[in-house]
């Protein structure tokens, strides 16, 4: 499946903006983590589109409801194994640098577009430093379960600062397509 027919699928299920622009955060982050490993791009990619597509319909679920609306569409249990890994019950299926990366791409993309939307400069020049100082802020984001972020950056075994410039940058880069194609992350 390529990026388009990605992106149909999600908005076959998705509706909600937020949640949209959170897959597209995702995706930015899942092109930058497979350019890092040197691994699939596009593939990587239609994970990070399509990995919280139950979210909106089976909240209390999510994500083991992916697997009836992934398997029709075609595709294989490796994919859908990646998605369903990055649900907080579901550690011990993160066993390769693809499924570890989507942990700790979910939602620390996002809480980067969080931090970089408070900015004048929005990504532009944004560093480590800035978003550890709003991780530390507990009012700011405060959904966001920095214990698990840690965690899930640590699995994937890249320093913080490296962690956020490679999201970043991945976000920077993004941004640029989803805006010629009359999106924004930064809303």
């Amino acid at each position: 499946m390529n990026r388009r027919e990605a992106v149909a699928l999600l908005k076959k299920h998705v509706k909600s903006e937020q949640l949209y622009r959170h897959s597209m955060a995702v995706e930015a982050g899942m092109r930058a983590y497979a350019r890092h490993f040197g691994e699939d791009e596009e593939a990587w990619a239609v994970l990070g589109i399509l990995h919280d597509v139950d979210f909106e319909k089976y909240p209390e679920e999510h994500p083991a409801k992916a697997t009836e609306m992934l398997t029709p569409a075609g595709f294989d249990k490796d994919f859908i194994d990646a998605v369903v890994s990055h649900g907080l019950d579901c550690k011990e299926m993160r066993v390769d640098h693809k499924r570890k990366a989507l942990s700790a791409v979910d939602q620390m993309s996002s809480f980067i577009v969080a931090v970089a939307r408070m900015r004048p400069t929005h990504f532009d020049g944004l560093k480590a430093k800035s978003v550890k100082k709003k991780m530390k802020d507990k009012a700011f984001a405060k959904a966001v379960n920095r214990d698990e972020l840690e965690a899930s950056r640590e699995a994937l075994g890249v320093e913080f600062a490296e962690h956020v410039d490679i999201l970043v940058q991945g976000l920077i880069e993004h941004e640029k397509c989803l805006q010629a194609e009359g999106f924004s992350l930064l809303g």
